[in-house]
């Protein structure tokens, strides 16, 4: 299970070299404008204001428990850093999506992959647009399905402490779900396909979309994580999948 974990977190460290390969990188301009644009506007829009955020949504313990006030304010950041991050790079995704699909189209033709069916370039890309935003849409959908009852563990008491863990593993594979679609989205393989799809290596699915949230919150690197993550989820699926479900 470990080492499918760590098989796919190199799957994301993969991509970092994939978005400068000949015929791949001038697919890279857009998206990365576009994730720099988001997470340019959402550190502006938290500067000054992060610890007054959790302020209004902590309330001040008793000095006998400073201990545990600093541990949930520990909690509380690490949460509210997560689902803040984490809403922004699926707000970006879905600004890029027709861009990051002619991305992976781009990277499945390098690596020799299957040809997507109907690869006619940039002006069917932008044909095709509101129906990869709608495709985005459903994804938010379904995350925002499943990402309610984890916000209200959180109001629990003893079980909140367990909500990080649960939204980390949560974030994990919704971003393995989102970057993974866009090459199997090439193929014309639905949503509920690709879940399933995924499922059958879990762990490295995990393994591939923990990096992937890691990196969205690590300063300076998160400007780049969309075409990384596209990249190295093209890899992934021609590597680990593509045989699978195209039979």
């Amino acid at each position: 299970m470990l080492k499918q974990s760590i098989i796919g977190l190199g799957y994301f460290l993969r991509g970092l070299k994939l978005i400068t390969a000949p015929g791949v990188k001038r697919y890279v301009a857009i998206p990365l404008t576009i994730n720099f644009t988001v997470f340019g506007l959402l550190i502006w829009l938290l500067a000054g204001q992060f610890g007054t955020l959790l302020s209004a949504w902590l309330p001040t313990l008793p000095d006998w428990l400073g201990w545990l006030n600093w541990l949930l304010w520990t909690l509380f950041a690490l949460t509210t850093a997560l689902v803040i991050f984490f809403s922004f790079s699926i707000l970006a995704n879905i600004i890029a999506a027709p861009f990051n699909s002619l991305l992976a189209e781009a990277v499945e033709r390098h690596l020799g992959g299957l040809e997507p069916p109907g690869g006619e370039g940039f002006l069917a890309t932008l044909r095709d647009a509101p129906g990869a935003i709608l495709d985005e849409a459903r994804k938010l959908l379904y995350s925002i399905l499943w990402a309610i009852p984890l916000l209200i563990i959180f109001w629990i008491p003893v079980i909140n402490l367990a909500a990080p863990v649960l939204w980390v593993l949560f974030s994990a594979w919704v971003l393995a779900l989102q970057y993974a679609d866009y090459p199997m989205g090439n193929h014309g393989i639905k949503f509920k396909q690709q879940r399933q799809t995924l499922r059958q290596q879990r762990m490295l699915s995990l393994g591939f979309g923990g990096m992937t949230l890691l990196a969205t919150m690590t300063p300076v690197f998160n400007f780049l994580v969309m075409p990384v993550a596209v990249a190295g989820a093209t890899a992934l699926w021609c590597e680990k999948f593509s045989r699978k479900s195209e039979v």
